[in-house]
């Protein structure tokens, strides 16, 4: 086989992995060694939502799915949170749902870059902290933390802050969300 052509192979595998794991806009969380009923469970509660045609991942982390949702994220969080209210039987696998904006290369000046974007929506009074969760990479949290905080111009309150940076690194891409803590759903607390 052709060295140049095999490279070739191993180049295009490569992206296309990057462009599958560029497609989610949600990550859920569920027990460890319950991810194919979770990948069910999310995708029925995403299609009776009005998504036709989600898309689910079970990705190598145990316990955490990442979905495609043609719907705003956001507002899946709230519908969940009804969902919960009202009829809390038809969520039994899934424990917590975060929105995801903008999904990247997990490079801190990448990261950077895309949180001085969606930093503008945080109000010029509101104080914010950067939330970091990584899985199956040798990053600094330190490093991330310091790239993202650098990009906006707020108060950081590490404690009670109005908005939160989260940055969820997966392996080699990342999440990145600017949202209200309680845009981030724990389906346990949604339930009391």
């Amino acid at each position: 086989m052709n060295p140049c052509s095999s490279k070739l192979k191993l180049f295009l595998i490569g992206l296309m992995r990057l462009y599958s794991m560029e497609r989610f806009n949600l990550i859920v969380t569920t027990f460890r060694g319950q991810e194919n009923v979770a990948a069910i469970e999310l995708e029925d509660l995403l299609k009776s939502l009005g998504d036709e045609d989600p898309e689910i991942s079970i990705t190598k982390v145990a316990g955490l799915l990442t979905a495609r949702t043609n719907l705003d994220p956001f507002k899946v969080i709230e519908e969940v949170r009804r969902i919960l209210a009202d009829e809390p039987w038809r969520i039994s696998s899934l424990l917590r749902f975060i929105p995801i904006e903008r999904v990247v290369e997990a490079k801190p000046e990448r990261i950077a870059e895309i949180v001085e974007k969606l930093s503008s929506k945080i109000p010029e009074d509101a104080k914010f902290r950067v939330t970091v969760e990584k899985r199956h990479t040798s990053l600094s949290s330190r490093e991330l933390i310091e790239a993202a905080a650098s990009k906006v111009d707020r108060k950081v309150d590490l404690e009670n802050p109005d908005w939160i940076v989260l940055i969820e690194v997966l392996g080699g891409v990342a999440g990145v969300s600017v949202l209200k803590p309680s845009q981030i759903l724990s389906v346990r607390k949604g339930k009391e």
